[in-house]
């Protein structure tokens, strides 16, 4: 089991891999300072915000719930059915534009301050795993131990309850608590199903966090291979000041009036990366501008009397050129402006909706049947989505056909607040109603007791439209 290095990253494919293909294994120096003050606030925060929000109501539904079986989406109240799928490729747009605008502003900001991944590795998981190992030091002397050490041992137990918690947590936003509570009062083998998601949920986040780690933002990720596309050379990095920090040496090796720059060399940014970055060699895909280089080189400037900001947040044209970042550009501009006609499109088509949505469909199988006595019956299948915030009764009728040939056998229908009810209606109808091409025309009207109504045209198919 390799340690972290100290050596140079020339001819390695990642600075996670040595150059044979072995693992090279994060053990990050920890480096405090206001950076990591507030990453750590954002954090702890987005944590606290993920295990509470299954128990959050907005208009009597969980903040969050994707309810897969069910096909209904709650997002912070507003409710996303299958007719809304539109609305929701919308949202989603919306939040991937989002990013790249982030991006574009922030560089990769999302990746070291609100990624899960990162979140958890490097706020829950390793402060876990310095507090029963030790620092990075004594981590790296367990490295060298054969079998499993006792310490490390009871690392992977913790890691594993951990996981176990969050897998638990993660399966109540497809559930809800309430299902889930109800889960974990019975045995295994009564919701299987829901216990294989959570067994394999729980499995695969101690195997991420224990395991995999930073591998997921170098290897996996697809998100830092598409930098090139999404940053310009005024976005804010995490970048090292060539001409104010080269050339570097050591303290020792200095002399009176040499071309020494500000930097000497330490090592400390490498030693804190979570990812073996060395960023003084320039802007890097596995950087996650966790910003523990910038804490780390301020410490080591506070401590030799020179300014801080060797290593900070700028841009690739202001470290070159001393320039202020250009904030406001193209890219900065057009994806807002983007993002806002989205979201605009997507409230306006929330706030015009009805208090219900009706939609009428087709038998699945045959399109019609001729009966005994040469009738033709249509079956057709009645969609009611109820948006009015109450449980509704709907009724139906359709203008122009006799009530004694329409057999709806669930109407009256009732159906619960942002549910849907899908139910079959039986047409039978001569076939001299039918014009020419086997076709009729007919109106499904779907009222409520509250005054809602809606008419929805169809056609009925008959002899002849084979």
């Amino acid at each position: 089991m390799n340690s972290q290095v100290n050596a140079p990253n020339a001819g390695k494919v990642l600075t996670t891999l040595n150059e044979d293909g072995s693992r090279i294994w994060m053990r990050p120096k920890l480096a405090e300072g206001r950076f990591l003050n507030r990453r750590r606030a954002l954090g702890y925060f987005l944590i606290v915000a993920f295990l509470l929000l299954p128990f959050v109501y907005i208009n009597g539904n969980p903040a969050i719930l994707l309810d897969v079986a069910a096909r209904r989406f709650h997002l912070f109240g507003f409710t996303f059915h299958p007719t809304d799928s539109a609305l929701l490729m919308l949202l989603m747009l919306s939040l991937f534009l989002g990013i790249f605008w982030i991006t574009a502003l922030f560089g990769r900001v999302w990746c070291g301050w609100g990624c899960p991944q990162t979140v958890y590795m490097e706020l829950l998981f390793r402060p876990i795993e310095r507090l029963i190992e030790g620092n990075a030091g004594k981590q790296r002397q367990l490295d060298l131990q054969k079998g499993l050490p006792p310490r490390r041992l009871l690392k992977y137990v913790v890691f594993f309850g951990v996981a176990f918690i969050l897998g638990n947590q993660f399966l109540s936003y497809f559930v809800g608590w309430k299902t889930l509570a109800t889960w974990m009062s019975a045995p295994p083998w009564e919701h299987a199903g829901g216990f294989g998601v959570m067994a394999v949920t729980t499995g695969l986040v101690f195997f991420d966090f224990a395991y995999f780690r930073e591998q997921m933002c170098t290897v996996i990720c697809p998100y830092a291979r598409l930098q090139s596309a999404l940053l310009d050379r005024h976005s804010l990095v995490v970048g090292y000041d060539e001409l104010r920090g080269e050339a570097r040496r050591r303290m020792k090796a200095r002399l009176p009036g040499d071309d020494s720059g500000d930097c000497i060399d330490c090592g400390a940014c490498v030693h804190t990366c979570p990812t073996g970055v060395d960023i003084r060699e320039g802007l890097q895909l596995e950087c996650i501008a966790c910003t523990q280089c910038i804490d780390a080189c301020d410490n080591v400037m506070d401590k030799i009397g020179k300014p801080r900001g060797l290593i900070r947040l700028s841009s690739q044209h202001s470290l070159e050129t001393r320039d202020k970042p250009k904030i406001l550009r193209a890219r900065t501009l057009i994806y807002p402006l983007i993002i806002g006609t989205l979201l605009t499109i997507m409230a306006f088509s929330f706030g015009h909706k009805g208090n219900a949505d009706v939609t009428v469909l087709r038998q699945l199988n045959a399109p019609y049947v001729v009966l005994d006595d040469g009738l033709i019956r249509n079956q057709l299948r009645v969609k009611v989505v109820n948006r009015s915030g109450a449980a509704q009764t709907y009724s139906l009728s359709i203008p122009g056909v006799e009530s004694a040939s329409i057999l709806a056998p669930q109407f009256p229908l009732e159906v619960a607040n942002d549910d849907a009810v899908t139910t079959p209606v039986f047409i039978t109808l001569p076939r001299a109603s039918f014009r020419e091409g086997g076709k009729r025309d007919i109106v499904v009207h779907v009222r409520d007791e509250d005054g809602f109504e809606t008419d929805v045209k169809f056609t009925l198919l008959g002899p002849g439209s084979d």
